[in-house]
């Protein structure tokens, strides 16, 4: 059996607190696993308020806000050898440039996971330099399996899309509740029975996709008859949204290439 590895999480905000509580749910020792945060952190571990002087570890997840990741890695390069794996969760800061941080020596990969982490449902893009050992892939794989699935892409820039679509797409998806109750108030509705039925209308869909092997289209396709209620919204809702998406996807995806030019 594989021992497990000794893990430093560098930040244990949202993301790192979600990573955090996946990795000890998921059986991993507290012992093994050191935080370094401002204050004690709510989840399991050995707790730092600043990056320890010494020893090595197996993977170093960073986990702070972009413009803090210099400041937070600070020195981390004595903590890093070739067997070490950092695994950067902070958007917008290039492989190159953790590389750096961290000695130059301990191969990176980078990831997008989204905040449905925080319950074990997101999902998470990686990528990695092409000398990257497959594994050390392996051991990033696996860790960020903890919140929710994994897939790889190939290039930072390929991750700034993924950073467009589903690293922030989880607040398109609220601020479509936020639209639609609202639009339930405008048809004459009470703004906590909108917000009710909008919240539950978005929760039970996505569960429903969830559990369908069909496509989207042809679950729309279901709820849709000729000349009905549905057909007669979508005929407003669907010559405006593809358009608008992809101007919000776009948005975003080049904040996220100046973010990191930028790092």
């Amino acid at each position: 059996m594989t021992p497990a590895p000794h893990i430093l999480l560098v930040g244990c905000g949202k993301m790192g607190s979600a990573l955090a509580r996946g990795w000890i749910a998921a059986g991993h020792p507290p012992d093994l696993l050191d935080i370094v945060s401002p204050s004690p952190p709510s989840v399991a571990g050995r707790h730092w308020s600043a990056l320890p002087s010494e020893g090595r570890y197996d993977a170093l997840v960073v986990a702070v806000k972009p413009q803090k990741v210099s400041e937070a890695l600070t020195g981390a390069a004595r903590l890093c050898g070739t067997g070490t794996l950092v695994l950067s969760v902070a958007a917008g800061t290039a492989i190159a440039r953790l590389a750096a941080l961290t000695g130059g020596q301990a191969p990176v990969v980078r990831a997008m996971p989204n905040t449905p982490s925080a319950i074990g449902c997101g999902i998470a893009a990686l990528t990695a330099a092409d000398s990257t050992p497959q594994p050390m892939r392996a051991r990033a794989e696996l860790l960020m399996r903890a919140v929710g699935e994994t897939l790889w892409v190939d290039t930072e820039d390929a991750l700034d899309a993924v950073t467009a679509v589903s690293g922030s797409g989880p607040a398109y998806v609220f601020h479509l509740i936020e639209a639609l109750a609202q639009a339930g108030v405008s048809a004459g509705l009470s703004a906590d029975l909108a917000m009710r039925l909008a919240r539950q209308t978005v929760i039970g869909s996505a569960r429903l996709a969830e559990a369908s092997d069909r496509s989207a289209a042809d679950l729309r396709a279901d709820v849709t008859s000729p000349g009905g209620t549905t057909a007669a919204g979508l005929a407003v809702l669907m010559p405006e949204l593809p358009e608008l998406m992809r101007r919000t996807v776009a948005a975003a995806q080049a904040r996220a290439a100046q973010l990191r030019a930028l790092a």
